[in-house]
């Protein structure tokens, strides 16, 4: 199972590019479409494939779709790269397991499961009872699990789904004793979860009003509003919270308090990392109305919600500290000035923290690797995690009174280890560990720095089999995604892993955008800055030839979303540079974006056409999709997306599809593959995951006529 490259492939290769047979693609209808921004009339001759409810849209669909197969079909490298995916795929997978209620929770797929199943066990050496299996929910797969949440006593469960990978949710309530489920029926959920009262009487949730009729998967998402539910009563009769008639923009996210006594509500206006914050009381552990007091209403920093003690709210904040630090705020007295600094900014950037067992638990990352601290009760530093090497951890979730939490740790040659902290002991045993098909010891990783076009130095983790000869011949995929305030770290993935196994070297790269140093990291790669992700994707790219690594005629580019934006941009820019890109449900159309279900949230991180000249230039510089340089010639492209993508809607990429395919961008293939039932990525049953990252695979070896054994 090995890919291999002959030195007379390499060197035709290198010395006449990838070739590929001469593609006739469906012919795409252009209409006279033009649209000015700023006194610049900008052409958009393929509007009409935004409607994605048209004969006309669903037709061409069905057209590109037949030449993506027969292509991927008559690839050599399709059915060997499927059947390594799958070995690798076939492991039994555990969610990180959290205690409520003296019930045990967590999630477990035997391998090849379309979707998790969830279990609760009333001890860790119990025989785990089946809480919710989403897998007899439909015969394809395509009903996903997107929230679970017990109440108190640990006896109900609420649980949302979506279906065919769309965000829209329907949430329900379980009764674990029974195993059936109430009355109960909660529609048009998106962008929330549950949180319990403590009484168990009801659940606070945030929702949109029902589409229009034919906007459901395009619609804006606008004035969304926080709700309580009352158990045993319908929808129409929830209480409303909050909500802001003034502000369309206002999303919620709702938790109580450890102690039950405190609503504490989270508002967003965009995707990024800047919110608002506002506290209820529940008197009692029950909902009893009242208008919520504001905390932060300005919109300029994080202010994350860690704990509430002593009348003290805790918050994990970037005030004032973009690297963040944390916070004690009066809950009688909390104006800003009065806040009281328990755990001061540091050299690393803090991306996440909880309150367990009377610690606090901060995350840090360090060089894009994760570093776990123990700090008292008073902020005092007590100890740090002993984590089993670099990589990315996660969960350490819990209650202040709880005597132990969970995480997971993994590395880009680590599959997921599932593990038991005690708070009080710092003991460290596992509860999980996989078995899998992949060798961890055959294979290394190591951390390189980079440095970009403006001097900026980022990091960038390395993956290959252990005594690989670096000398150019080697195929490498470099992943990258830069924005959101996302940090990209090492962790395992099956993808990866296939490529690892198949011979590749695979590389990911914590380029700016993300949240890998701190706020100051992140916005150093938004609006105007934008191109400094795009700088920093391609100088990897380059440090990869230059330490021969891999060579233009082995080096292919992934990413998914904004990942799938990075992709395409930086083909538009350096085509010379890969041999095959591979954009993910991408947002291509820079200039429409914000038009579409919930795109208008992403302003904070791109700007929009419409702000200003100077903010419509940049966005236009780069739009991938209107940036497809005729006459140059371009790697093997394969874009893919799904139909009912309801995130980033199909259309940005079919509209790039179409002029891609319609530019004079040379012989390598530039195809689309869209995924019906499926949405933006959350939810995706297993076999269209694994269907779809083996072609994506095997398109990359295709295109550097590798052999896969």
């Amino acid at each position: 199972m090995k890919l291999t490259l002959s030195a007379i492939a390499l060197a035709a290769m290198l010395a006449s590019g990838v070739q590929a047979q001469t593609m006739t693609y469906p012919v795409a209808r252009k209409v006279e479409q033009t649209d000015a921004y700023h006194g610049t009339s900008v052409a958009d001759p393929y509007r009409w494939l935004e409607d994605d409810n048209s004969a006309e849209t669903k037709a061409w669909v069905v057209k590109q779709n037949e030449v993506t197969d027969k292509f991927l079909e008559a690839m050599p490298q399709r059915l060997p790269a499927r059947r390594i995916y799958t070995g690798l795929y076939n492991f039994e997978r555990f969610g990180i397991p959290f205690e409520e209620g003296g019930r045990y929770f967590w999630s477990r797929n035997d391998g090849l499961q379309q979707q998790n199943v969830y279990y609760w066990a009333k001890s860790l050496k119990d025989t785990p009872v089946v809480a919710l299996d989403p897998n007899a929910m439909s015969k394809d797969g395509t009903v996903a699990l997107s929230g679970v949440v017990p109440s108190r006593d640990g006896k109900l469960l609420a649980y949302g789904i979506a279906g065919a990978g769309s965000d829209w949710q329907s949430w329900r309530v379980r009764d674990l004793a029974t195993g059936q489920d109430l009355a109960d029926k909660i529609e048009w959920v998106k962008f929330s979860n549950a949180t319990w009262t403590a009484d168990g009487k009801g659940f606070f949730y945030a929702r949109y009003d029902a589409p229009k009729e034919g906007e459901k998967l395009t619609g804006a998402n606008y004035f969304q509003k926080l709700y309580y539910h009352r158990l045993g009563t319908p929808q129409s009769e929830d209480l409303l919270v909050t909500e802001n008639r003034e502000d369309k923009e206002w999303g919620f996210g709702a938790q109580v308090s450890d102690d039950g006594e405190l609503l504490i509500i989270s508002i967003w206006k965009s995707a990024g990392s800047k919110n608002g914050l506002m506290v209820l009381p529940l008197p009692k552990g029950a909902y009893a109305g009242g208008k919520p007091q504001p905390i932060a209403l300005g919109f300029d920093a994080q202010y994350t919600p860690v704990n509430v003690i002593g009348g003290k709210l805790i918050v994990k904040t970037d005030k004032g500290a973009p690297r963040g630090k944390l916070v004690a705020i009066d809950l009688k007295n909390p104006a800003q000035a009065n806040w009281e600094t328990l755990v001061a900014e540091g050299p690393d950037a803090m991306t996440a923290a909880s309150a367990v067992g009377g610690r606090y638990l901060l995350s840090y990352l360090h060089d894009a690797a994760t570093l776990v601290r123990v700090h008292g009760a008073d902020g005092k530093r007590l100890s740090e995690v002993a984590l089993p090497g670099i990589g990315t951890a996660g969960g350490f979730g819990g209650r202040w009174n709880s005597k132990e939490t969970f995480f997971s740790y993994t590395s880009l040659t680590t599959p997921a280890e599932i593990h038991r902290y005690d708070v009080a002991t710092g003991q460290i045993e596992p509860f999980k560990k996989p078995k899998t098909a992949f060798d961890t010891e055959e294979f290394e990783t190591r951390r390189e720095f980079v440095t970009s076009k403006d001097g900026t130095r980022f990091p960038i983790f390395i993956a290959a089999k252990k005594g690989l000869k670096f000398d150019g011949s080697n195929p490498t995929l470099l992943y990258g995604y830069g924005g959101f305030d996302i940090s990209i770290t090492p962790a395992y993935g099956v993808t990866s892993a296939t490529w690892l196994k198949m011979g590749g070297v695979y590389v990911i790269a914590s380029i700016r955008g993300g949240g890998e140093y701190g706020s100051a990291w992140h916005e150093a790669g938004t609006k105007l800055r934008k191109q400094n992700v795009f700088d920093d994707f391609i100088a990897a790219g380059e440090w990869l030839v230059k330490n021969k690594v891999a060579s233009p005629a082995t080096l292919a580019i992934n990413g998914g979303s904004n990942g799938g934006l990075l992709v395409g941009a930086v083909t538009n820019q350096r085509p010379d540079l890969f041999a095959a890109a591979v954009p993910q449900v991408g947002v291509m159309d820079m200039l429409r974006y914000q038009n579409f279900t919930i795109g208008w949230a992403w302003a904070t991180d791109f700007g929009t056409s419409k702000d200003s000249p100077e903010m419509f230039k940049a966005l236009y510089a780069y739009s991938p999709l209107h940036n497809i340089r005729s006459g140059a010639k371009y790697p093997a492209v394969l874009i893919t997306t799904g139909d009912h993508d309801d995130r980033v809607v199909p259309a940005h990429s079919f509209k790039y599809a179409a002029t891609l395919q319609a530019a004079d961008t040379g012989p390598a293939p530039k195809l689309i593959r869209i995924e019906t039932n499926a949405g933006h990525g959350a939810g995706k049953p297993t076999s269209k995951i694994i269907e779809e990252r083996s072609d994506i695979l095997a398109f990359i070896a295709n295109t550097m006529k590798l052999e896969v054994k």
